[in-house]
């Protein structure tokens, strides 16, 4: 079912799904491969011009920054449901509501972030056993980084929120414009090239901080400029006081969101704790695969943002029957995309693992055998998401945090346990596949379930919905299906 008619600006509910869903997709997954490019080469910089200890520093206080965007991103995710649902109903002045609550929560929320990560940023090293060697310059850099966190979740609210709105260009523009920026200035603020001063992890730091400072502004003028629906003027800036109804709607969906990649963390620390034991050839031969698996899951990542997007402004607009056209265009185009970069990774193997641990390594012939074992269950973990991403989007946010609680501890971690006693090593391996079939198997039961489907018709559309929200937030009734 499409609508007649020219498509207005953003959106996602004319033309044919699957190529509205890959056009729409593409930019994502583009800013998904540049934010981990930029990660890798200021590891680069940092590790050749600082040394290692320089290196162990950014990965310690990283982890405590994923913590921290893990929140942001459920956030975020919820206003993109809201957005969307808005935007899909032609309600263009609730989704300026919802996006001025979310930016001015969001805001708040940064600057006290801020000032507590500067505060708290020696306990939470400690906390992580940060070695000695690298501890001060891990707190000199995590100390910096927040300093930048308002300017950093302003730009991911953005992002999320314009993404809700059908756009998925401008963010990729500022995100070219802030991995462009961060790489150039990370060897020269680190080193004192030219007339920068030489402030070594601080510099690497400062680069990242100037770099989302300047996107930032640059992405709040072009929205001005190019008059992008979403902006606030006049007295639409008074919707950056958050309403306690669009206040409600984002904390009660976002943080279970969030919690679904915390979740997602735990597990990964706990396997590479796992890993850690079986010595030094298997922990290097697991971080080379994680390195690889990192890029085989975007594009599952990127169509499920687009696919939830895409369902939250058919759900806004009563275009129900465009679901699960929406969900199996997902579904493909993740089993084309992660299928062909699986076949490829499988077949270059040995090329792509020598990359990170060297010609001739002896830990490259394990790795090869887990790439083997595990990497094909990427397929089935794009499934899982794709089916979320649609749920999502009606607002179901505790079945997905439960399907990935069973998936991820009793399923992964269980298997391990009781498979370790037979087969040894290979339980860490197989554990992956086990945990995606089951989480795939239950996503499918969950998004079968017409509890969640049933609700979506309690949303209003057009002026009845706008009518509606000047009393409540009836785009927020949805209730999750466990």
């Amino acid at each position: 079912m499409t609508r007649s008619g020219p498509p207005a600006r953003g959106d996602l509910n004319s033309g044919p799904v699957m190529r509205t869903l890959l056009v729409f997709s593409a930019p994502t997954l583009a800013s998904n491969i540049l934010q981990s490019l930029n990660g890798s080469v200021n590891s680069v910089w940092v590790g050749r011009l600082l040394g290692e200890d320089a290196l162990a520093a950014t990965a310690n206080a990283n982890v405590v920054m994923f913590l921290v965007f893990a929140a942001v991103f459920g956030f975020g995710m919820a206003a993109t449901v809201k957005v969307g649902q808005a935007f899909g109903a032609g309600r263009v002045d609730a989704a300026r509501r919802t996006f001025g609550s979310a930016m001015g929560f969001c805001s708040l929320l940064a600057v006290i972030i801020a000032v507590a990560g500067w505060i708290l940023a020696d306990p939470l090293l400690k906390a992580l056993a940060t070695p000695g060697d690298a501890y001060d310059l891990a707190l000199t850099y995590l100390r910096v980084i927040f300093i930048a966190m308002p300017a950093s979740m302003i730009s991911v609210m953005f992002a999320m929120s314009l993404r809700g709105a059908g756009d998925s260009r401008t963010p990729l523009l500022f995100m070219l414009l802030s991995v462009g920026l961060d790489i150039v200035f990370n060897p020269m603020l680190i080193t004192g090239f030219g007339p920068f001063p030489r402030l070594g992890i601080a510099g690497s730091a400062l680069s990242t901080a100037l770099a989302s400072v300047v996107s930032m502004i640059a992405m709040v003028t072009y929205v001005y400029v190019k008059d992008i629906p979403l902006r606030l003027r006049g007295s639409e800036v008074s919707y950056l006081l958050p309403r306690r109804d669009e206040l409600g709607y984002i904390v009660t969906k976002g943080l279970p969101m969030g919690a679904q990649m915390l979740l997602i963390s735990a597990a990964g620390i706990i396997m590479v704790g796992l890993v850690n034991r079986e010595g030094i050839l298997a922990s290097a031969a697991y971080g080379a695969s994680l390195q690889l698996w990192t890029y085989l899951q975007m594009p599952a990542m990127a169509i499920s943002a687009a696919v939830s997007a895409m369902a939250a402004q058919a759900i806004g607009a009563r275009l129900t029957g465009r679901l699960s056209e929406i969900t199996r265009a997902g579904i493909i185009l993740n089993m084309a995309m992660t299928g062909a970069l699986t076949a490829l990774l499988l077949l270059f193997d040995r090329a792509a693992l020598e990359l990170f641990l060297g010609p001739g390594s002896p830990a490259v012939p394990l790795a090869r055998h887990i790439q083997l074992l595990a990497s094909w269950s990427f397929l089935l973990f794009g499934v899982t998401i794709v089916l979320f991403g649609t749920m999502r989007a009606g607002g179901v946010v505790i079945a997905p945090l439960i399907v990935l609680a069973i998936a991820m501890y009793p399923g992964r971690l269980g298997f391990y346990y009781i498979a370790y006693p037979r087969i040894g090593q290979d339980a860490l391996w197989y554990a992956f596949p086990v945990g995606s079939v089951i989480a795939s198997a239950l996503a499918i039961v969950a998004y079968r379930m017409p509890g969640w489907r049933k609700d979506m018709h309690a949303i209003p559309s057009g002026e009845a919905a706008e009518e509606a929200m000047a009393d409540s937030d009836v785009s927020g009734r949805m209730e999750p299906l466990m």
